[in-house]
């Protein structure tokens, strides 16, 4: 065969791939339309993602939109639509902003917990033995703690302990040490199911056909972690992530709330935090938590909505059964 036909055929299966992907994609799209409850999560989501992602569109620069311009725990108006807190800043905005640092954190640590439950739950599920029972107990003690207590201990001794460094007034990539902290804090709090989820997996994976034959061929453990029980358990990756983000939410608007996020950023349980420190429900200041309350609990049932719908689809069993 000629330069030229090799190229040729190489190109006929790149062009072959993706068509397979493309229809796979398509294929999906039909599947998940059909579940409405599902579509109207995905709806919702876009609308907060839109808001996380081009807030100074929505809501004006930042700067204006922290700095008060009016008077203060003024109720909803034409000029403010869900009114002002106690600086005279405008609430409406300041949960459009509230949207980038909440949805940031939370799908941050969820990539960074997803990713720690992985490599163990995989790790442990197909290597066995001594490192399986390590893993597993580690995983078992995180499993017993209550994820949120276990958030509200470790987060004050972490910022305490870098108070008066210079690393307390560093940022990385723009993000506060502060907010830095409360990811790291929910990833390594919340892993542990996600392992469990997946060593199961594994075991079932590694008795399969195909890891056999990778065997026999020669491929380490580590190609074949990398290359054939990930990819078979990227469903179930997916379909977790999506709840798993909820619970990352939640728990930074907890931390936010008893006063461990960062003031300068605002957010949802930050905003909720404030109310709570000028007394704003004892006020009838209503509208100071109606709009961050309602927006984390929208989110919430968003992604649970997709999660359920990702699941009802992506598992075979259920799948089968609707």
């Amino acid at each position: 065969m000629t330069a030229a036909g090799a190229t040729l055929s190489s190109g006929q299966l790149r062009a072959e791939r993706w068509r397979l992907r493309l229809q796979g994609w398509r294929s999906f799209w039909r599947r998940y339309r059909r579940k409405r409850a599902g579509v109207l999560g995905l709806a919702v989501l876009i609308v907060f993602g839109t808001m996380a992602l081009f807030p100074s569109l929505l809501a004006g620069p930042f700067q204006d939109v922290t700095a008060g311009t009016s008077d203060s725990l003024v109720g909803p108006s034409a000029t403010h639509l869900l009114g002002t807190d106690e600086l005279g800043r405008d609430i409406l905005n300041l949960t459009v902003y509230g949207a980038r640092t909440s949805l940031t954190i939370g799908l941050v640590a969820t990539f960074m917990t997803i990713f720690l439950g992985a490599v163990v739950g995989i790790a442990a599920g197909y290597i066995g033995g001594a490192v399986d029972t390590v893993l597993m107990r580690i995983t078992d003690f995180f499993l017993i703690l209550p994820t949120f207590v276990l958030a509200l201990i470790l987060a004050p001794i972490v910022l305490d302990s870098i108070k008066g460094t210079p690393l307390a007034s560093g940022d990385f990539f723009g993000v506060s040490v502060q907010l830095v902290v409360i990811i790291l804090i929910i990833a390594i709090t919340s892993w542990a199911s996600t392992a469990r989820i997946l060593r199961a997996q594994t075991l079932s994976l590694k008795e399969r056909a195909f890891v056999d034959r990778a065997r026999v061929i020669g491929s380490s453990s580590t190609h074949i972690m990398w290359r054939h029980i990930l990819p078979n358990c990227l469903a179930l990756i997916v379909a977790n992530a999506v709840l798993t983000v909820t619970i990352s939410i939640l728990t930074e608007s907890t931390l936010s709330f008893v006063g461990l996020g960062d003031p300068s950023q605002p957010s949802w349980g930050q905003l909720l935090e404030s109310a709570q420190a000028v007394g704003a429900p004892g006020l009838g200041a209503w509208w100071y938590t109606f709009a961050p309350g309602v927006s984390i609990v929208l989110v919430m049932l968003a992604f649970t909505l997709v999660g359920n719908a990702l699941d009802e689809i992506l598992n075979p069993k259920l799948s089968v059964r609707g």
